[in-house]
Formats: structure tokens, C-alpha cells, sequence
């Protein structure tokens, strides 16, 4: 018997990775957000365990199970998860960021900006040179959702190290 439940943002990434891989174990889940949404999009781990056994209660997913070895579980969207996805995709959104940020965190309870910023402009810069050179990528350039989506992180990167660099001046 399938369940009504609610979707939530981490449905829709397990529906949406799953969409592109075809199927995945949930270690696989964990290692695409690492190399993609997770740049932009923090979630628990344990929810990519839990959430694709969720959806697959709802008849979003189907799950499988390996016959020999670890016995892992392997999920793929059906036809309802992708309608499902298909319809959050198409509907605009007008929330905003999620600001989550420690750096301004110290520095709103009265952080030295001088000593944070120099903190902050490493992993910034480095941020953005991880996010550039994923941005040459020829693979990328053929995908518009990533690829904008990796734009975007590129200019906020690029307007953290002009707010870091103005504290560290």
C-alpha cells in the first residue's frame, strides 16, 4: 500500500539525482551530492538512507535488493516520481536564500573582521577555483541546469571574497 506524504527539498534531490543515474544505491546518492547540489544545498547524510526508502513507501521509487554480497538496496524513479518532479520543477519559486553562515555568525557576536576575513578569503578563493575549474568542464557546458546553477555559485563566490576582502583592507 503506498503512503500520501509530503515532498520535501531532499525528496526532490533524491528524486532528481535519481533521475539522472537511472539508479543508485543511497552511498551512491551521497557521493553525486558531494560532486554537485551539495555544493549549494546542505543536507544530512543519514536523510539519503532514509528519504529514498520514504519516497519508495509513497511509489515514487522502486527498490531492489542485491542478491549476493552486501545485499545494498537500489532505487529508480517510476513514472510517478518523475510527474512528481516534473511538477516542483515547474512551478517558480520566490524563497529566498538560506543564509547559513558561520563566518557572519562570529562576526554578528564580535569576531575581529580583520583575522576572520583573512579565514574567509582562503576558503572563498578556493571555492571559487574549485568552482571554475568544474566550469570547463566540456561535460558541464552541455547541461544548463548545472551549469547555471554553477554560475550562480561562481558570482556568489566572487562577492564573498569583495565583502571579505573590504574587512581585511
Amino acid at each position: 500500500m503506498q503512503e500520501e506524504i509530503r515532498l520535501t527539498p531532499v525528496s526532490y534531490i533524491v528524486l532528481g539525482l535519481l533521475s539522472r543515474a537511472g539508479e543508485a544505491t543511497p552511498y551512491d546518492l551521497k557521493r553525486l551530492v558531494a560532486s554537485s547540489v551539495g555544493n549549494f544545498w546542505s543536507l544530512q547524510h543519514a536523510q539519503l538512507y532514509t528519504e529514498p526508502e520514504r519516497l519508495a513507501r509513497a511509489g515514487l521509487l522502486t527498490e531492489t535488493r542485491e542478491a549476493g554480497g552486501r545485499r545494498r538496496k537500489r532505487y529508480r524513479v517510476t513514472a510517478a516520481g518523475r510527474a512528481a518532479l516534473r511538477a516542483w520543477i515547474a512551478e517558480p519559486t520566490g524563497e529566498l536564500t538560506e543564509l547559513r553562515d558561520p563566518g557572519l555568525l562570529k562576526l554578528f557576536f564580535g569576531a575581529d573582521p580583520a583575522a576572520l576575513a583573512q579565514v574567509q578569503l582562503e576558503s572563498h578563493r578556493a571555492k571559487l577555483a574549485d568552482y571554475e575549474e568544474l566550469h570547463r568542464s566540456p561535460r558541464l557546458q552541455e547541461l544548463a541546469g548545472p551549469r547555471l546553477a554553477l554560475e550562480a555559485g561562481i558570482g556568489h563566490q566572487r562577492e564573498w571574497i569583495r565583502f571579505w576582502e573590504r574587512l581585511a583592507g
